[in-house]
């Protein structure tokens, strides 16, 4: 599991806990000062001042408060990732480049959703103008404001993997891993067959979920292709097309978790924390377990807990 660790003062720690206030859990270790749990990640903060980030997003999450929150910028101590070939080049962030970023993989509720994007040299400053930037940064209706500009102006492609089917591959053997690089390649594909002959296209980098020789055997494609294919973690700060996928992925993740809501009369909650265990044992309650595992992740530890919360309130 990846993980990364904070080093804060007391004040830092104060800040951190009231960001994640949302977030936070009931459970907290000894010497800890809370738990928090956020789209694929678990953050646990001690009163000495640690804090470890835990899941795929942990570097993403644990570098958030060192770049951008927190005003003194704490040691970051944390394993050194692996090399490879596919990293990109020092000159990344000016190229013309089709990048491709995911939601909800981490969310108990709601679907995968998947997208790439293209931006060109010539389209940097119109996707700046627009406020394009990490989406671990912007708010909701941030998000949703950014994206319908961005839907306007840039070539794109959406993947959903509703749960009812992602539920049918997960018991048929099927890793988040492989159905991840399989929504990335069709959405990367799609792109490519929308931009003209004379788009420049310098490559595509992906915001790396896997190694990239795992990424082409799920794909069952090749690495020596015209157009060079580059995986980076944290790629969302790395060029502006992995930003705005990542913008336009949340945006369609949101739409669908609201339309469950609306389904299910329902608040809806991301991530996969207590509060997600409550709404989903009122759904049980409300509409059997048959309807809950339509809308959910259902291998999910959450199940269980959901199952156990509505059992005791029928009694």
């Amino acid at each position: 599991m990846a993980h990364a660790v904070l080093k804060l003062s007391k004040e830092q720690l104060s800040q951190l806990q009231s960001e994640y206030k949302a977030f936070l859990q009931d459970k907290v270790p000894q010497g800890g000062q809370f738990v928090a749990k956020v789209s694929g990640c678990t953050i646990t903060a001690y009163r000495s001042g640690k804090v470890l980030f835990q899941g795929a997003a942990a570097e993403q999450e644990s570098a958030k408060w060192s770049k951008d929150v927190i005003k003194n910028k704490p040691v970051i101590e944390k394993r050194k990732r692996k090399t490879h070939n596919h990293l990109p080049p020092e000159t990344i962030t000016s190229m013309s480049i089709i990048g491709s970023d995911e939601v909800g993989t981490g969310d108990f509720f709601g679907p995968i959703t998947v997208v790439a994007a293209y931006v060109s040299k010539e389209n940097m400053a119109l996707v700046k103008e627009l406020g394009v930037k990490d989406s671990k940064m912007l708010k909701d209706p941030q998000i949703i404001k950014i994206a319908k500009d961005l839907l306007r102006v840039i070539p794109y492609s959406l993947m959903v993997l509703h749960n009812e089917k992602y539920n049918q591959l997960q018991s048929k053997g099927a890793t988040q891993g492989k159905m991840k690089a399989m929504l990335h390649h069709q959405a990367i594909d799609n792109v490519m067959k929308k931009l003209p002959d004379d788009s420049n296209l310098e490559g595509v980098l992906i915001d790396q979920f896997c190694e990239p020789g795992v990424y082409f055997r799920h794909t069952k494609s090749s690495a020596n292709t015209e157009i060079p294919y580059f995986f980076e973690t944290k790629a969302e700060s790395l060029h502006l097309s992995v930003a705005a996928a990542s913008i336009i992925a949340r945006y369609a993740f949101l739409k669908k978790m609201d339309e469950i809501s609306e389904k299910t009369g329902v608040t809806i909650p991301k991530g996969a924390g207590s509060h997600v265990d409550e709404a989903a044992a009122k759904i049980i309650l409300k509409h059997g377990i048959g309807d809950l595992e339509q809308i959910t992740k259902a291998h999910f530890a959450n199940t269980k807990k959901a199952l156990i919360l509505a059992e005791k309130r029928r009694k």
